[in-house]
Order: structure tokens, then sequence, then C-alpha cells
């Protein structure tokens, strides 16, 4: 508030052009995320074989797509990839994010918190080329693994680690450690405050984590072609493959299916989240209400 007499500041624009100034760049940046996105959902259903030239409404591209094998196998080689990805970066990135948060002090902690997060700042081109290399030298000299869906998901849970860590160690700091301390006061171990007490409060984070890891690995190109073989083409090589040589109809088809199924697992999640958050501030508060 202003003291009495103080001369007043005066804006450039008032309160009345700043309101429909920010909404109207909201607007405009959701335009440009998403139109994009409308098209290639509209020319899904283009019945000419041009992606560029509207011909009417036809479903054809779809039920081409069922007999696309090429696609089908890579989209299903994709989802087990980006699936397995996701849990075991949840799980590493948990136990990195326990680490670097609880324990501050360990020999070693700076060296391995840098080398957690290092896959975030390299470019993919580096981290493919190093991990190709090494997995070369590897089977040299033991003879496995061969380059397939194995060092593909090794490739991914490298990189979706350090995203998971990331979230997790947000989640971590914010949390309330009296609450940890109140559990081993009344007996219980540290594995058991993990499982009961800090592993529920972080579940939105891990769902997060989980969600977000699986879309990285799910249209990831640069580690997918360094570390793929013969037999093993990603869905996201296959549509980059096609595009050299011009975008088939069948892979806005491909495209459109995969958005809706995002969007569903999406809205699903953010459903339950908020939903187990409701709940839990609603104990909070009966807690409460029943201590006083």
């Amino acid at each position: 508030m202003s003291r009495p007499g103080a001369p007043t500041r005066r804006t450039l624009f008032g309160p009345g052009f700043a309101r429909p100034f920010a909404r109207s760049w909201l607007a405009a940046g959701f335009v440009f995320l998403y139109l994009p996105i409308v098209a290639l959902v509209i020319y899904s259903f283009n019945d000419s074989p041009l992606p560029s030239v509207w011909a009417g409404f036809s479903l054809k591209w779809y039920a081409a797509l069922t007999r696309d094998r090429e696609m089908i196998s890579g989209l299903w080689l994709s989802l087990q990839i980006a699936f397995f990805t996701a849990c075991g970066s949840v799980v590493l990135g948990t136990l990195a994010a326990f680490a670097l948060v609880r324990y501050t002090r360990f020999k070693g902690r700076t060296l391995f918190d840098g080398m957690v997060n290092a896959p975030l700042v390299m470019p993919e081109v580096i981290v493919g080329l190093s991990l190709l290399l090494f997995l070369v030298s590897v089977q040299r000299a033991l003879g496995f693994p061969e380059r397939g869906m194995l060092t593909i998901w090794l490739g991914h849970l490298l990189l979706g680690l350090a995203y998971a860590a990331v979230v997790i160690q947000g989640r971590l700091r914010d949390l309330n450690p009296q609450l940890e301390e109140a559990a081993m006061d009344l007996g219980a171990r540290p594995a058991q405050v993990f499982l009961l007490v800090t592993l529920p409060m972080i579940a939105q984070s891990l769902a997060s984590a989980w969600l977000l890891t699986f879309t990285i690995s799910l249209d990831d190109v640069v580690l997918s072609a360094f570390l793929s073989g013969p037999g093993s083409t990603t869905m996201p090589l296959v549509i980059f493959s096609r595009a050299r040589l011009g975008v088939n109809p069948s892979v806005n088809a491909m495209a459109t299916v995969m958005i809706a199924v995002v969007a569903i697992g999406v809205l699903s999640a953010s459903y339950l989240i908020a939903r187990a958050e409701r709940e839990r501030h609603r104990a909070q508060a009966e807690a409460q209400r029943g201590g006083s």
C-alpha cells in the first residue's frame, strides 16, 4: 500500500490492458503449439494420398495401418521399451534422488550428482555414440549384448534416470522430515519409514516421472538410431525413414492413434492423482480435527 501523500507510480499500460494482453499471448502460445497437431489429426482422415491436398473424408488410412506390419511391429517394440524404461527409471531415479537429498555428505557425492545429471546437458548424439562404442567393445570382449531391444533400453534408461531423479528430488526436498522422524520415534525401522511414510508422500512425483520417461522413450530417435540393430526398428525410426521419402498419410493415422492414447493416459493419470491428493488433504483435515 502506498503512503498518504506519496506519488503514485504510473505504468505504461493500465490493468485494463494487461489482462487481455496476457490472455492473447497465452492463446497465441496454445495455437502455436497445438494447431500443427490438430492439422495432423484432420489430414489423417484425408482421402488423398498427398498429405497437403484435401480430397474428402476417409478412414482408408486407418484400415491400411492395420495391414502395415512394419509400423505395428515398430509400435509394439517402442511400447515395450518405453514401459520398461519408465519402470527402471523410476526405481533408479528414486534411489538416486533419495541418496542426494537425504544423505548430503558422503564421499563422491559431487561426482555422483554430476554423473546423474550429465545426460540432461549432454547432446544425445554424444550420449548415443559413446554408448555405441562402449557396447561394441563389450560385445567384442564377451560376445554380449547384441544390438537390439536390450541396448536401446539401456540407452533410454540412462536418459530416463536423469529426468526421473530431477522430478523426484524436487518432491523429496519439499517433504517435512519431522513426519519420518516421528515414525522412527514410534519404532518404525528405516525400511518401514521409506515404504509406509516416504513412498506414499512421493507417489505423485513417481507417477509424473513414470509418464515423463515413458514419453521420452517412446519418441526418442537419436539414441534408438545408434543402438538399434537388424530387426529392432522402433516406431520413431520407421516414421523418420519414411518421412525422408515423403510422409505417407498412414503415418498421420498412426500419430493420431498415439495422440489419443497419450491423451487418455495423461487425463486418467491426472484424475487419479488429483483424487488421491484430495483424499490425502481430507484425511489430514480429519486427523487435525480429531487431535484438537
